[in-house]
């Protein structure tokens, strides 16, 4: 079956939702969020006669889905990109949309109004070619996902769907895995005294210097460990510290702040306890030691294995559209994918080429976008037959 995608469709779908402001209240207090964005591509799917519904995880946050339903009976796949965008600090023309090059620029071209322009664009070439399937193509622009993906969680948690591709940037690749991370804070507890009565005062900073010399040893050690294949070793860094009431004052509390960078197959449990048992030696050696660790934020690392049908049905489609196989890579970020094989959906990241995502300058690829879009319409037809 020809597929057409409508570069011009593309292309001005994308101009239009670059000049609409939607970046993230969470990150910037004065952000409008994804609402002025969502009413746009909710008329554009309403335009193209899907079934369209908007969802508020949080009061203003929008996520709009689209369904494109077919004969019934095939599998349910869902094409995922997000709205809101980081900041313009820096940018002198964030919302210009100027095309150069071959080169759209804004803020969002990259990350990732593009992708979601080019989802637009595929679900476009369905409808027009009267494509015949048997399941349904499910659209989702989902609201946060730059800050705490509360869009892609709800979402998650309203549909049944069997598969879902990411259209995050990938440069054309197929992304397979990617990190996930755990954040802990750390505390160590002391006895405040005057700075004069030593023999008064436990000092919760000196404490946690021990821990972070012992959490140094530990950073190293993840390095060396067997790396995963498609995304590397796990790894830590330190990232806040905050101590003390009074430079007269031995410190009460020491509180620190860790970002653990997972790999697929660690969880929370495993990092709590290496944390835990640095404590816990510590403890031993000196029994005036006091420190708790806990988990205040977890987001699980991604892997989807090759055989995957979803897999499959995106790399036949990529081969067919580009003339070359696309290559199998890892990232070292989190993204939303996560969520959606967490919830038992067989899940693959692949999006445009471009660069600057969070960058003063940001700019995609509009050929990219181009093929994105009919590896994504040809992948539906395949996975949902």
């Amino acid at each position: 079956m020809n597929l057409h995608i409508d570069r011009e469709y593309l292309v001005k779908t994308l101009t239009e939702l670059i000049r609409l402001n939607s970046i993230n209240p969470q990150l910037v207090p004065d952000g409008p969020g994804e609402a002025a964005m969502a009413a746009y591509i909710a008329d554009g799917l309403r335009h193209l006669h899907l079934e369209v519904m908007t969802h508020e995880p949080a009061p203003g946050r929008v996520s709009v889905v689209g369904r494109l339903k077919g004969q019934g009976g095939g599998r349910a796949l869902m094409l995922n990109g997000h709205s809101d965008t980081v900041g313009i600090e820096g940018m002198p023309e964030p919302f210009a949309a100027t095309i150069r090059h071959g080169k759209m620029y804004g803020r969002g071209a990259y990350d990732m109004k593009g992708s979601v322009a080019a989802c637009m664009a595929a679900i476009k070439a369905l409808v027009e070619a009267k494509a015949p399937f048997h399941g349904e193509v499910l659209l989702a622009a989902v609201a946060d996902e730059e800050y705490f993906s509360l869009g892609t969680a709800d979402v998650v948690s309203r549909y049944q769907i069997d598969g879902a591709i990411v259209t995050e940037p990938t440069e054309m690749d197929i992304c397979r895995a990617h990190k996930g991370f755990v954040w802990l804070e750390v505390e160590t507890h002391g006895r405040a005294a005057h700075g004069s009565r030593f023999e008064e005062g436990i000092d919760a900073n000196m404490h946690m210097g021990r821990f972070l010399a012992e959490l140094d040893k530990l950073e190293k050690d993840l390095r060396t460990r067997s790396p995963h294949p498609l995304v590397g070793p796990p790894s830590l860094h330190a990232a806040l510290l905050n101590g003390g009431s009074g430079l007269s004052t031995y410190s009460a509390s020491c509180k620190l702040k860790i970002e653990r960078r997972t790999i697929p197959g660690e969880t929370e449990v495993q990092v709590l306890n290496e944390v835990q048992t640095i404590l816990e030696r510590l403890t031993a050696a000196d029994p005036t030691f006091n420190g708790t660790v806990k988990a205040f934020c977890t987001r699980a690392p991604f892997e989807v294995s090759a055989e995957a049908e979803i897999v499959r049905a995106v790399e036949k489609a990529a081969t067919r559209v580009r003339g070359v196989p696309p290559r199998h890579i890892g990232q070292s970020f989190w993204m939303d994918s996560a969520l959606f094989s967490a919830a038992g959906v067989e899940t693959v990241v692949i999006g445009p080429s471009g660069a600057g995502a969070h960058a003063d300058e940001e700019w995609v690829d509009l050929q990219s976008l181009v093929e994105l879009a009919q590896i994504l319409a040809e992948a539906a037809l395949d996975y949902c037959r």
